[in-house]
């Protein structure tokens, strides 16, 4: 073995404790939080900044139209997603508000199917994958696009390879263009969530990976993998205090000498949330 394979196999040996170490719940963690800081600089000095411009001089009307013409065109992924899973009830739903926004709705602009009481299903790919089985998936941060699931991040490649403004869409610069109004759109419509993180959250990484799993899995039907904290059993530590000092609530002093306890019980109440 020379010194090169000497030094990384002593690096790799090393790290090995910190590796076995980590939240079983997001095991992919050193590289969320380093992509997530990436993220919060870039959303710091560039989308947050063009949001908050857009919002600014853009009318509501205007914003609400943008932002239903890409509803339109997730119904589209929708659709093809519920028939994938074979639920031909919600791919019917897709189906008319594609239909009658799309007609009625000047391309997309206006919501009528959500006026007119269609359901609203915007399945993608990610709960596909999970109606098939794949139910729990690790956090996933993506670049500049932020909270995922490694399960839902497949299914956002393969809808990104193939897009459904493509066939809409015929020139390179419309499609470039309508990318960008996107993200921007979408900004713009979490400024205020985003805002209230800021504010609210004393370690925002695991404050939002915590917030999004909780509500992804409620969708899709999985559920979180325990931490080591989740498997000890406060059964046990009564036990084993009550073994290690069994005579801890004898008096020391004889009965009429001992002075009464000057603290409320109350006050030395644990309080355990079961988390």
């Amino acid at each position: 073995m020379n010194k090169h394979a000497a030094l990384l196999l002593a690096a790799l040996l090393a790290a090995q404790p910190a590796l076995a170490e980590r939240n079983p719940a997001d095991p992919y963690e050193p590289y969320n939080r380093a992509v997530s800081k990436f993220n919060d600089k870039a959303d710091k000095y560039i989308m947050s900044p063009v949001a908050r411009g857009y919002r600014k001089i853009t009318p509501q009307p205007v914003r609400t139209g943008i932002s239903n013409f890409f509803n339109n065109l997730r119904d589209v992924t929708s659709f093809g997603s519920n028939l994938l899973r074979l639920d031909i009830k919600r791919a019917s739903e897709d189906l008319v508000r594609v239909g009658i926004n799309t007609t009625f709705g000047l391309g997309g602009l206006i919501d009528v199917a959500g006026a007119g009481g269609v359901p609203n299903n915007k399945n993608t790919l990610g709960d596909t994958f999970a109606s098939w089985g794949w139910k729990n998936s690790n956090y996933f941060v993506m670049p500049l696009l932020g909270p995922s699931t490694v399960r839902d991040t497949a299914g956002s490649a393969i809808t990104a390879v193939y897009p459904v403004k493509n066939a809409v869409l015929e020139t390179n610069a419309l499609r470039w263009g309508t990318t960008g109004l996107n993200a921007v759109s979408t900004r713009e419509s979490l400024l205020d969530l985003t805002d209230s993180l800021e504010g609210a959250a004393i370690d925002k990484y695991s404050y939002t990976r915590d917030l999004y799993m909780n509500v992804r899995n409620r969708q899709t039907g999985g559920r979180l993998p325990a931490a080591a904290d989740d498997d000890i059993d406060i059964d046990d530590l009564v036990d084993s205090n009550s073994t290690a000092a069994p005579e801890a609530d004898m008096p020391t002093e004889p009965a009429e000498t001992a002075l009464p306890d000057p603290q409320p019980a109350e006050n030395g109440m644990i309080r355990f949330d079961g988390k």
